[in-house]
């Protein structure tokens, strides 16, 4: 996308959802992230690499719409093993760039650093997420989000919080 057709509005739009959507995984705020997601969506954390096809190679997490409701569900329910205490969790998310508008849909990317305390200690996990935004009855909502995790070539830890 051109400076010269930059649309500051737009671009503030843009970002104030992508913090806004920071902030509500960070506080566990998990209905208000859910509706963030339009209808069809699709919620990408590739492993081994960041153009791995999904639907032949293992991913962290390849979510439809209907699997992004059922993580939200198993998440509120506090028995979910591995978040049983959720983690404390803080992310800076930065460099929030419009990338493309691309018909009705939004292309943005950011960048991102989450701070994860557990029992187990502190853990970094830093990254691009990249994001297909629509617009529906006049606010925007993810279709897609692919999180490339800067490590994913190697073991992850149990990311069982929303990344």
């Amino acid at each position: 996308m051109s400076a010269a057709a930059l649309n500051l509005d737009l671009l503030l739009e843009v970002q104030q959802f992508v913090y806004r959507e920071a902030r509500l995984q960070d506080e566990h705020d998990y209905d208000a992230w859910e509706a963030l997601w339009a209808e069809e969506a699709t919620y990408w954390v590739p492993a081994n690499g960041d153009s791995i096809d999904p639907t032949r190679e293992m991913s962290i997490i390849f979510d439809n719409r209907s699997r992004i409701a059922t993580r939200v569900k198993q998440l509120k329910t506090g028995k979910r093993h591995a978040q049983a205490p959720p983690s404390r969790v803080r992310r800076v998310v930065s460099n929030v760039e419009l990338l493309a508008e691309d018909g009705d849909e939004l292309i943005v990317g950011a960048n991102f650093v989450v701070y994860e305390s557990r029992e187990r200690g502190l853990t970094l996990w830093a990254g691009r997420s990249t994001y297909r935004l629509q617009r529906v009855d006049g606010d925007l909502r993810m279709a897609y989000k692919k999180v490339e995790l800067v490590d994913n070539d190697r073991p992850v830890y149990t990311l069982a919080f929303l990344i």
